[in-house]
Order: C-alpha cells, then structure tokens, then sequence
C-alpha cells in the first residue's frame, strides 16, 4: 500500500474530502510533493510556520537538544534549561504582570488550562465568550467556543457559558459579578478575521476590573509576530489576566502556553496540589524549538515587515471577483461572494502551487496568513497564483 492509500486506511480522517496532497519536503514558504509537486504555504500549516518551514536556527536548536535529553519528568519537577529560557523569553516580550509561564503542548489544552485557572483563582462559575470564537475541540476548549454547529453533538459542555458579541459594548453587560473569566480571541480568526476597536478593549477590560472577572485572551492565532507586534493585543493598549498562546509559538513543533501573574498561577499548587499537571508540556524540544523562534523572530526584524508585507498582498489582491480585504498584519481574510464562488478558486490554487483555505465560520473568505519570512518576490509570485485561479475559474 502506497501511503496516500495507508492515509485512508488506517489514519482517523476528519472529513470525507481531505486534501490528500502529500508533502516529502518542507522549506521556507514552500512544501514539495513526492513527485516534484511544488506548492507555496500561505496558511503556514493554520497560523503555525511563522518564522517558515525548518528555519536553520530552530532546526539547530532542534538538534542541539536532541544531543542532550528528551522528555525527563512530568512538567514542573526537574530544572530544564529550554524551559526556564524559554519561560524568561516570553515573559520579556509581556508587561510586568505577566510573569508566570504554565508550558503545554497545544492550544486547546492551553485554553483548558487558563480556564481551569480563572475558575480556580475567582471561585466563581460563570464563563464567558463571544459569538463565532474558536478555542479548540476539546471538551472545555469547545464549551467556549462560538458556534452551536460544532457543540451541539457534544453536548452536554460546560455549565454556566454565555456568549457575548465579539465588538458589542451594549453585551458587556452580560458580564456579571459571578462570571470567572471572559475569553476573547484578540483577533477573531475562524470567523473571518475580526478586528475589534481600541474603546471596545478598553470598556472590556474595565468591565472585568469592575466585576472582579479574569480577562483571557486568546493569541493562539495572532500572537508571536502574526499581527505587526509580539502580541495582538499590543494594539490596543490594554493588558490581560491571562494570555493563552501556541500555533507560531513553536517554530513547527508542538507548544503551548498560558501566562498570567505569579500571584494568579499559585493556586495551582495548593487545595489540591498539583491542580493542573501535563506530562509532555513543555517538551525540552519543543521548548528549544520555541525559544529559537522568539530569537529568530527578534533578530530577524520579522515582526516590524509584518505591515509592509500585508499591504503588498492588498496592493497586489484587486479583481472584480474579490469584495474585500479584511486583516490585521498578516493575518487576512479576502472575501469573495460566496463559498460556491471561493471554493472552486482555492481548488483551482492548489493546482497552481499555492495553498490557501477559507475559515470554519466564514466560508466566503480565503484565509492567508503566510510564514512572516516570506519575501516581497514570493508575495508577488502567490498573488499572480490566486489571480490566474480566479480568471480560470471565472473563465471556464
């Protein structure tokens, strides 16, 4: 059995229609087939190739560890130097408050964590989250989610969740005295790349000071350079309670985090001890791999081409076809007039050479988010690509 068929048989699948485009090699924006298929990644495997496809610095932190140890204790026990470097090097990129790093392996279990903790540190019961948000598919990861779509089949989720508009001040005052902790995604992602306003944070991040509420905020997606700055919530001149971050955090490897302070983070340790324990969080490799992303995109001065970049796809990006561009850095939705109008283009792409998708909750927008490396030459190549598929498509 040839793998494709291997695929089919013995990996669980997701849908019935996967992409089924095998990849031998990965580099820099690009992915090659086993046949000599060449395809250029503008999703960056959803958000998470942010520094690129096996960038040289994370490859050789990779293997300056594996030279080392592997996985040594269930987190939290032993010192590790990749965890407490990496643990330092993100709380460098955060305001003071944010001292505290709870290192995980994904960023559902990274929203299961921070919401185990709000919960825990307010004693209170009630959760929040807005309309369309995507936080994982596990069990408490999908109570907060947005879309009845995906619970329904799974319930019963959580108790005491309520959602809230993302960008509507009028259902802050959904948010009451018994609410632990109101999650936002600082940019929502599967819902089409939604940018909320400057006074819209502001007022929530009073009305969780107000009601004594944990303010989580979701950088799953837009953290770690995504958006022009470290953080997304950078934008907007509000700091969080907690910040739940994974996807670009790990240079290709498997990661994630919640941070808050370390007064917050305390009361994991007592009434139970251990109250929250992972055995792989923060993987030695992993956590190398990580820290070498943060450096990379540091010294690299990845983060301040971000805008330049994303004006370039905008510049490029114009065709009767295209209704619009919505975005904050790189990390963009170009709306079409519908899913039948879009998908045949995506397909059409995809034969071309390059990858693109659309959203779970926004089928009539094409998601490009590419790795933050990739050139001005490459942005113009990818546009050309998407505007051949769509007079192709249109033409035919």
């Amino acid at each position: 059995m040839n793998n494709r068929q291997l695929f089919l048989s013995h990996l669980a699948q997701t849908t019935d229609f996967p992409l089924l485009i095998e990849i031998e090699k990965a580099e820099g924006v690009y992915m090659y087939g086993p046949n000599g298929e060449k395809y250029m990644d503008l999703i960056s495997g959803i958000g998470v190739s942010n520094v690129g496809h096996r960038h040289p610095k994370v490859l050789k932190a990779i293997q300056n560890q594996l030279d080392k140890y592997l996985h040594l204790m269930v987190y939290g026990e032993y010192v590790q130097s990749p965890q407490a470097q990496l643990a330092k090097a993100i709380c460098d990129t955060l305001p003071e408050s944010l001292d505290n790093v709870y290192l995980v392996n994904s960023g559902s279990e990274a929203v299961e964590g921070a919401l185990k903790l709000a919960k825990r540190y307010t004693g209170k019961p009630k959760l929040v989250s807005c309309v369309n948000a995507y936080h994982g598919s596990s069990s408490g990861a999908l109570s907060v989610g947005g879309n009845e779509i995906f619970k329904r089949a799974y319930r019963p989720l959580l108790p005491g969740v309520s959602n809230i508009q993302y960008g509507n001040l009028e259902d802050l005052e959904k948010i009451d005295s018994d609410t632990a902790a109101v999650i936002v995604e600082t940019i929502q992602g599967e819902a089409g790349i939604r940018v909320g306003t400057q006074k819209y944070f502001k007022a929530l991040r009073d009305k969780c000071l107000e009601m004594g509420t944990l303010l989580i905020l979701d950088e799953i997606q837009a953290g770690f350079g995504r958006t022009g700055k470290f953080w997304a919530f950078e934008h907007f001149d509000i700091v969080p309670d907690i910040v739940v971050c994974a996807k670009g955090m790990g240079g290709g490897m498997p990661i994630g985090a919640f941070i808050a302070n370390k007064e917050v983070m305390g009361v994991f340790k007592n009434n139970p001890l251990l109250g929250h324990i992972t055995t792989f969080g923060g993987h030695p490799v992993s956590s190398a791999a990580s820290l070498a992303t943060i450096q990379v995109l540091q010294e690299e001065n990845l983060i301040n081409q971000v805008e330049e970049k994303a004006e370039l796809f905008k510049s490029f990006l114009v065709h009767p076809k295209i209704k619009g561009i919505r975005n904050k850095g790189l990390m963009m939705a170009v709306e079409f007039e519908s899913f039948e109008v879009l998908k045949p283009i995506i397909d059409q792409a995809i034969e071309l050479g390059v990858i693109t998708d659309w959203f779970l909750f926004c089928d009539d927008s094409m998601r490009i988010a590419p790795p933050l490396t990739i050139t001005k030459e490459q942005i113009k190549e990818a546009c050309d690509g998407i505007l051949k598929a769509i007079n192709l498509v249109t033409e035919a």
